[in-house]
């Protein structure tokens, strides 16, 4: 069930919890893109710098966590992608990351996009909340004034009043004219910056339309934050879809994607 130009898939859990769970999760969404031959990389973050509260649980830093990356990356043969949020964990994380990723917060931090960039690693950008898609053309440029490879631009939505998002799916072919690969994110696109008071709230409901969607207005590949119980998961839960979603979504995704082929 392959077809000549598929989509591809970013996904994971939103922070490594820990390693095993890490790896099943890993292994899990290896084997579902396999079987439906979407190309997957995936994701997870060693740390979340820009939790809500002083409280919540943000990863287990770059030591350990690009350890734990790099074990998925040797057991299982998959691309990993990783978010940096300071200009000095650029080089270490691209020892490990095949992809680095720029949080939508800091997409304007000029040093910090200079940094990744010169790594040589591909970047994935994603555009932030504040910015229109039109905006991301003088980012990519920074990008490109100091690497040739290829950036990547994700759109997560954009804030719509207090503690919501709403996604503007024009945006995509917006930004794609800059010639970069567009990537939509389904889960952070239905997250509810700050709406639980101490932590973000989300409609994980609304991700799979947005997707969907996403696809249909052309979208390179989607982004979709997982994890086996989002209830209990220590980061982006209200806005995590559980494992057991992602085969029927995936395969309407495909069906959606070859419609458009034809």
């Amino acid at each position: 069930m392959k077809s000549e130009n598929p989509f591809f898939l970013i996904s994971g859990p939103c922070v490594i919890e820990d390693e095993e769970v890490t790896l099943r999760i890993a292994t899990r969404l290896k084997e579902l893109t396999d079987s439906l031959g979407i190309p997957f990389t995936f994701k997870a973050s060693y740390d979340k710098a820009n939790r809500t509260a002083i409280t919540s649980y943000r990863g287990p830093g770059i030591e350990d966590g690009l350890r734990v990356l790099a074990h998925v990356k040797e057991t299982l043969g998959v691309p990993i992608l990783s978010d940096v949020h300071r200009i000095s964990e650029a080089a270490e994380a691209a020892e490990v990351l095949d992809i680095i990723q720029i949080p939508a917060f800091l997409c304007r931090q000029t040093d910090l996009l200079l940094a990744v960039a010169k790594t040589g690693k591909p970047v994935n950008v994603k555009k932030g909340q504040f910015l229109a898609p039109w905006d991301m053309v003088n980012i990519v440029e920074k990008i490109r004034s100091v690497s040739s490879v290829q950036p990547m631009i994700t759109e997560r939505g954009v804030m719509f009043g207090y503690n919501n998002l709403v996604v503007d799916f024009r945006g995509i072919q917006i930004m794609q004219q800059t010639g970069c690969p567009v990537i939509f994110d389904a889960t952070h696109s239905v997250q509810l910056p700050g709406g639980a008071g101490t932590r973000s709230g989300g409609q994980r409901e609304f991700a799979p339309i947005l997707a969907r969607a996403a696809i249909a207005a052309g979208a390179d590949g989607v982004f979709l934050e997982v994890h086996e119980n989002p209830d209990k998961a220590l980061c982006d839960g209200p806005n995590s879809l559980h494992l057991d979603q992602l085969p029927g979504l995936l395969i309407q995704l495909k069906a959606i994607k070859a419609a458009l082929a034809t």
